[in-house]
């Protein structure tokens, strides 16, 4: 399956949610880590949600949907400042450390690359933007084209739509394991970052490569290209 282009996953794979707790620290001491889990889960369950319930809304409004049922679960008060601070944050999501340096290796050797991901565009471009990403990706591809986030089968069919390539010769890569399974079911091939070290999804199904950071990504890719 030699690979042609890269379609990289946004969140928790280029930009790390979990930098938010930073921020919300300060808001809310002692209750920023957690806080930022428990957001980014019930973020996700919204998006898989709204998508079996064809009830699509933009993710910057499920982001900040997700945030306030978080704090009141947490028992945290939310004032409008606060909310607008840390919304705006996640629109600016640092970058894992790695990446820049890995996307320019990439670029140097011609590969085509884009993002796929449930963010709106101008989350993406903020994003992409605040981590000194220009110029990198030839397409930002969101989920709002399709109105349906991740997992459904028309969120992953851009990509291949937007390449002009079969799927299998697109690498698709993410660190959120359920995503990397499920892009295979659809018919990448994918690598799963898995950062955190976390057991694979008990799906019956593996990605084709695993790695600890986007550096193990160089010689996977050494190994698949045309």
């Amino acid at each position: 399956m030699p690979i042609s282009a890269i379609a990289f996953d946004a969140y928790g794979t280029l930009f790390d949610v979990y930098s938010i707790s930073e921020q919300a620290d300060k808001l809310f001491p002692g209750k920023g880590r957690v806080l930022a889990e428990l957001w980014r889960d019930k973020q996700i369950e919204y998006t898989r949600l709204r998508t079996m319930c064809s009830m699509y809304k933009p993710f910057w409004e499920v982001t900040q949907d997700s945030l306030l049922f978080s704090c009141q679960k947490l028992g945290l008060e939310l004032n409008l400042d606060a909310q607008n601070t840390l919304m705006g944050q996640y629109a600016r999501l640092k970058a894992f450390p790695e990446n820049l340096a890995v996307l320019q290796a990439l670029q140097a050797q011609d590969m085509k690359m884009s993002i796929l991901s449930n963010g709106n565009l101008h989350m993406l471009q903020s994003a992409v933007d605040a981590a000194g990403m220009q110029g990198i990706f030839s397409h930002l591809l969101s989920v709002e084209v399709v109105k349906k986030f991740k997992t459904a089968p028309e969120a992953y069919q851009m990509a291949p739509d937007v390449f002009g390539v079969p799927a299998k010769n697109i690498l698709f890569v993410s660190s959120n394991c359920w995503d990397a399974c499920c892009a295979t079911w659809f018919g990448y091939t994918t690598f799963w970052v898995n950062r955190q070290n976390a057991p694979l999804e008990q799906l019956g199904v593996t990605p084709h490569g695993v790695g600890r950071t986007l550096q193990d990504l160089i010689p996977f890719i050494a190994k698949h290209r045309n």
